[in-house]
Order: C-alpha cells, then sequence, then structure tokens
C-alpha cells in the first residue's frame, strides 16, 4: 500500500562524519543534495534532507543570506529540511557534563541551532523534524563519576529544553555506546526520566546504534540476550520488542539503517554501531520488518510519533557513496518501510 507519511528523508552528514584530514575527503553539501534528488524508486523520490550545522556544509554562525541560500539549493531540488544536528561537541561545544564552561558552550551550540531551526521554519522549507543531541563526552570521563555526571547532563539537557521550548523546538537525544550516560538502555531512559520533559526532549533511534543497545556493548548489564545467543530469529525478535518497548515511548526521530553487530569508527569519530549498506548480507537487521518495532505500536499500529525517517550511513567509502545504486537501493528499502507501517 502506497502512503504519504512519514516523508522520506536522506541525511547529508554521512559526508562529513568519519571524513577529514585523517580519513578521506569530506563530501560537501551540494554534492549529498545532488546525489539525494537523483535517486528515483519506481517514481518516488527523497522528500527531503537532514542536515549538519557544521562546516563544511553549514555553519552554526550562518548569516541569514548563507542560510538563504542553502534554502534555495535545497528548494531547487524539491527537498525539505527536517532534523538538524547540534554542533555540541568540543571545540565548539562541550560535555553535558563537562565544566561550567564547557555545559555553557553546550548550551550556546542548542540556541544557535534553534534560532536556524526558526530561520528555515521561515524560510519555507522547514516544517518538522528535531533539533538533535548527545552528551558530548566519553563513557571513560563520564564513568569516572557516574551519578555526579548524569545529573550534571540532566541538568544542563533540562537548560536545553528551556531552550528549545523558547523556539518552538524539540530535542532529540541518540542513543550511542560512544556517548557516557547514553552508552546503555537504562542510562538512556534514566537521563530522560531524570529531565522529565517528554513533549520537548525524546529519543533519536538509529537502527544501527540501538541494535547494540540489545546486545549489552558498553554496559554488558543491560543485554537482552543470554551468552548463548546465536542471532536465532525468535530469540532475536523477542530482545529487540523488549528494547524498543522500553524506548518507543520516547522516540520521536527516527533513524532507518542497517549494522552487521559490530562497532566502527574512522576520522575523528569515536567507535560507534557500524552502518552497513541496507542490503549487505552480513547485516542483522530484515531493515522494512524491524522498523515496524520502532514505527508500530503494541497492537501493530503506525504511533505517527514523527512525520519523516531518515536513512543515516556514516562511514561509508566516497567510492560507494558516489555510486547512484547507493542512494537507489536505500530509497528502495525507506519505500517498502513506508509501504509497510506508513499512513495517510
Amino acid at each position: 500500500m502506497t502512503h504519504t507519511y512519514p516523508k522520506l528523508h536522506n541525511a547529508a552528514w554521512p559526508g562529513l562524519v568519519g571524513k577529514g584530514e585523517d580519513s578521506e575527503p569530506v563530501i560537501d553539501l551540494e554534492t549529498m543534495v545532488n546525489l539525494t534528488a537523483a535517486a528515483e524508486v519506481d517514481g518516488q523520490k527523497f522528500d527531503g534532507l537532514d542536515v549538519f550545522l557544521s562546516l563544511p556544509h553549514i555553519d552554526i554562525n550562518s548569516s541569514d543570506d548563507e542560510l538563504k541560500k542553502v534554502a534555495d539549493l535545497l528548494k531547487s531540488k524539491n527537498l525539505a529540511v527536517g532534523s538538524m544536528v547540534a554542533p555540541i561537541w568540543p571545540p565548539s561545544g562541550g560535555p553535558a557534563f563537562g565544566s561550567e564552561t564547557e555545559r555553557k558552550q553546550f548550551l550556546d551550540m542548542v540556541k544557535k541551532s534553534c534560532i536556524i531551526g526558526k530561520k528555515f521554519n521561515n524560510l519555507g522549507i522547514r516544517s518538522y523534524g528535531i533539533i538533535r543531541i548527545d552528551t558530548a563526552g566519553g563513557t571513560e570521563d563520564w564513568s569516572k563519576n557516574p551519578v555526579g555526571n548524569q545529573k550534571k547532563s540532566a541538568e544542563t539537557f533540562t537548560e536545553a529544553c528551556n531552550i528549545a521550548e523558547s523556539y518552538g523546538e524539540r530535542l532529540a537525544a541518540e542513543g550511542e555506546i560512544c556517548w557516557g550516560g547514553m552508552h546503555g538502555w537504562k542510562p538512556m531512559i534514566e537521563l530522560f526520566e531524570m529531565v522529565g520533559r517528554p513533549k520537548t526532549l525524546g529519543f533519536q533511534a538509529d537502527m544501527a546504534h540501538t541494535l547494540l543497545y540489545m546486545l549489552g556493548y558498553n554496559a554488558e548489564d543491560d543485554s537482552l540476550v543470554g551468552p548463548e545467543f546465536d542471532w536465532n530469529k525468535e530469540e532475536f525478535d523477542a530482545a529487540y520488542k523488549k528494547l524498543t518497548d522500553m524506548l518507543r515511548p520516547w522516540t520521536i526521530d527516527f533513524h532507518i539503517a542497517q549494522n552487521d553487530a559490530t562497532v566502527f569508527g574512522s576520522g575523528s569519530h569515536d567507535k560507534t554501531g557500524r552502518h552497513c549498506q541496507v542490503a549487505d548480507p552480513n547485516g542483522k537487521l530484515d531493515v522494512p520488518y524491524h522498523a515496524g518495532f520502532w514505527l508500530n505500536d503494541e497492537k501493530g499500529k503506525p504511533t505517527k510519533a514523527m512525520k519523516h525517517i531518515c536513512w543515516d550511513g556514516c562511514m561509508f567509502p566516497n567510492k560507494v557513496m558516489m555510486e547512484p545504486k547507493t542512494w537507489n537501493d536505500i530509497l528502495g528499502a525507506m519505500v517498502e518501510v513506508r509501504n509497510r507501517h506508513g499512513w495517510d
């Protein structure tokens, strides 16, 4: 069945994440826009692009004229802007559980991101989506004082919620095992409950990263499978259902992704869930099927919690990313997700 929601977005940040001086060259924003706009499957194209508010894509300190140029580029390709990544990491930001100066920098980046969101809204290219954040600090630093650092993160996130609300924005914290206090599903839920602002702060579920939550990477006590787990479908689905039932109520942003149950990092990005190509034979996820665990409630009905979903495939080689077939395969999988779990 053909559905109109959720809208289908690509992500611009795979052109930046894991790229740079000690890796492959970055892929500029215009190229990412063109690759996205060129993809087509049975007449369906991407509806939009989620973006990273960081150079060399979009300067967090962009002028109005610079933002209008970005808006005009996307409009020319019939692409909307959805969710936006706030550059909350050092040196421009700082850990949410860091020093007072670092936490102030973190909040400054949230505020600047919200301002850009409002400007894109006014320019007519953004009507849905969130501002993406995390704790911006590693697990090793966080583990030096788990209770105190979790309290600091909650306080910082609370202030970030105040900022977001003043601009009509919502924040989503992405669950990745590399971020202190978000490295397992238990501390992630604990952090949401400590902040207690479900209308403003929610979860960004990435299918590649959250699979590692189920397996207990970086949080062994949080594993939802036994020591002899061998990817038996029945055991896998039961554990995956436990995970999604706990995190789905907080989920307000969703990334379609594939994972082979290993961790990976390149460039300046810390080790995190490996993003595989959507049809990778080593991928552990049946993407259209397992996406339904997040998008549907316990009765199998769409939650309609987000108006768009986004593909995330960071740290693919540039040769792969420049191949049109890569994006057609991704779009095809996302169309199937919407056909199965979407709505009108």
